[in-house]
């Protein structure tokens, strides 16, 4: 099976080709390098000993897309070309809903011309705004989101809902993902973002090698165990096999629409974070308290058995590995 990857040499596609190319499928892959290094291709390459078909380009650049269906018989394709920071949204939220909604538009009048229907699609815990409850299960409402990031994954969540609406030929699979951390065991692949990073783990990493002065600890006063913000991670090796998981799901149905959370369904707080990264690593890490962040929520973690049951799909990877594994990447790249 030919998949396309979009955003192939991110943090969670690069993860996820490695994946692919170990269960046999044949990986085509796009991007623009706008948050991401081309030598990733070459680690990928490394770590499977296989190459992935690769195009330089944007997803909004509609001859491109058409090309590579001509050029390739696309069997699927999972999509990971979207920006991905809340705070970063809220400051330039136009780039995210040109780059995160109107590309995956393109993508999918592409595919229908093309006569490809099996996507399998990166949404966002951030779908479910401020939780009601926690864990999250799929059923839990949506919308109320807090953030452009979060809007623009929701709104491509209905796009794709009526598309499949109109034509139940569509086969389609939203993972609704929480928090990745993590790097591969070989420390080749984790997440490397250009400028300073939006995400807690890698800002970790930075402030632990001394590239960063501090961490900034958005809010200690939320109503969770130490007043600070408690999220679920998960180890983006699992979340890659997830991947996997629904694209065996879609293989095996044939046409259908699917929503699965991708978590662990244990949440830990920021402090929670901070504290066993300096056990697992010995090593303390210098944080400040600072005002909460726009766009943050208090709790969310997810209730994953839906994905356990339907998919086949469980977390193999502990905390400590997600933190092992980024300061090991840390460690040997930078």
């Amino acid at each position: 099976m030919k998949v396309l990857v979009t955003g192939c040499c991110g943090y969670i596609g690069s993860h996820t080709c490695v994946e692919l190319l170990d269960n046999n499928y044949e990986v085509i892959g796009l991007d623009n390098f706008s948050n991401s290094k081309k030598e990733v291709l070459d680690k990928i390459k490394r770590i499977t000993s296989k190459s992935i078909k690769f195009y330089e380009g944007n997803m909004l650049n509609e001859e491109l897309l058409s090309r590579i269906f001509v050029e390739n018989k696309i069997d699927a394709v999972i999509d990971f070309a979207a920006y991905k920071a809340v705070g970063e949204s809220i400051s330039i939220p136009i780039d995210y809903y040109i780059n995160n909604v109107s590309s995956v538009l393109i993508l999918l009048k592409v595919m229908k011309k093309y006569k490809c229907k099996r996507l399998v699609f990166s949404s966002s815990a951030t779908v479910y705004g401020t939780p009601n409850k926690v864990p999250i299960t799929e059923d839990s409402p949506i919308g109320g989101t807090t953030n452009p990031y979060g809007t623009s994954k929701l709104m491509v969540e209905h796009i794709l809902k009526d598309v499949y609406k109109s034509d139940p030929t569509w086969d389609i699979c939203i993972l609704r993902y929480f928090n990745p951390i993590g790097a591969h065991s070989s420390s080749l692949l984790g997440e490397n973002p250009n400028g300073i990073p939006a995400n807690l783990l890698p800002y970790i990493t930075r402030v632990a090698n001394g590239k960063l002065a501090e961490l900034s600890v958005f809010g200690d006063d939320y109503d969770t165990k130490d007043g600070t913000g408690i999220r679920d991670y998960i180890h983006v090796v699992d979340l890659a096999r997830g991947h996997i998981k629904a694209l065996q799901k879609l293989e095996k149905e044939k046409k259908g629409l699917y929503i699965y959370n991708l978590g662990t369904g244990t949440g830990y707080s920021v402090l929670d974070i901070v504290r066993t990264f300096e056990k697992t690593n010995d090593m303390k890490i210098k944080y400040r308290i600072a005002p909460r962040r726009e766009g943050d929520v208090a709790s969310c973690y997810a209730d994953p058995s839906k994905a356990r049951e339907e998919l086949g799909f469980e977390c193999e990877k502990t905390l400590v590995d997600m933190l092992k594994d980024a300061w090991n990447f840390e460690k040997r790249n930078f």
